[in-house]
């Protein structure tokens, strides 16, 4: 099944795509928005989808994107300010810690797909900056079903985060290792062991299965193996995460966030590049 083209940049600014991130303030609306339609992405999942899975970025970040897999009946939850059915009655610190640490104003975890392990690394800037972002959003009342789980949630995700600070940027490996682990890259692209952990010895080898409308797609290997991406340059390497389109011109699937990737700053991909470029070399994790 051929992905529309036309989801790829839907109600995105194609002006972002020559927005430098320097440029924007930390901290600020302008630095949320630029995080939130490019790495971060939330909209891959909080977008309301269509029926063939397509994202409906005119409903704005409400929610309802549903994920049901064994052990896994999840909702995206409505994160637009709305009183009722959104985060509107949230203090910016509660959503602070939802975003970071994954716990709710009532104390309640929140549970998988939310890449909370990922979301820790998230600099005090660049989190103060979504949250302005989020208040800045129109209000969109629709009511998201709870989660469940046939497992047990953990107690926590680890210890309350005090205090982060992003790496400098002239450290380009480091600054896009910080990025991948603000958006999550490896949450997809990390096989998982049979009690669903990614398997850190295997870091980038790519591997899981994604079922949805679009058929199923699997995450590929980002290290530099022969199976990943050894021979690729890194403008191959940069074109496909924009486009979702391989060298060969061939549409990726979803989940992969394209029409979001595409506004990446061409200094913040060289990072992610690099980092890329740093992983260690592993076998490709699954079967094509």
């Amino acid at each position: 099944m051929k992905i529309k083209k036309k989801w790829l940049g839907a109600g995105l600014a194609a002006t972002l795509v020559a927005v430098q991130a320097f440029a924007q303030a930390p901290g600020s609306v302008e630095r949320g928005r630029y995080l939130m339609q490019s790495v971060v992405a939330c909209g891959n999942c909080h977008y309301q989808r269509g029926p063939q899975g397509e994202p409906l970025p005119e409903k704005g970040l409400s929610g309802g994107m549903a994920w049901d897999e064994p052990g896994i009946q999840a909702h995206a939850a409505n994160i637009t300010p709305d009183p009722e059915t959104g985060i509107g009655k949230w203090t910016d610190a509660q959503l602070a810690k939802a975003i970071r640490e994954g716990v709710r104003p009532d104390g309640s975890l929140i549970g998988p797909p939310m890449p909370v392990a990922f979301y820790r690394h998230l600099s005090d800037d660049d989190l103060k900056a979504i949250v302005a972002y989020l208040r800045a959003q129109p209000a969109v009342k629709n009511a998201v079903p709870k989660s469940s789980y046939g497992f047990p949630l953990p107690p926590n995700y680890g210890p309350a985060v005090t205090a982060v600070k992003a790496p400098p940027r002239a450290n380009k490996v480091k600054y896009g290792e910080y990025l991948a682990n603000i958006g999550h890259c490896m949450e997809c692209h990390t096989p998982r062991d049979g009690k669903g952990m990614l398997v850190k010895g295997q870091w980038g080898a790519g591997g899981q299965v994604f079922k949805g409308p679009w058929g199923a797609s699997v995450s590929r290997n980002l290290t530099s193996h022969a199976t990943g991406l050894k021979s690729w340059s890194d403008a191959e390497v940069a074109k496909a995460i924009r486009t979702g389109m391989d060298r060969e011109g061939k549409p990726y699937r979803p989940p992969m966030g394209f029409g979001f990737y595409q506004n990446i700053s061409d200094e913040d991909m060289g990072a992610l590049v690099a980092y890329l470029r740093s992983l260690k070399p592993q076998a490709f994790a699954g079967t094509k």
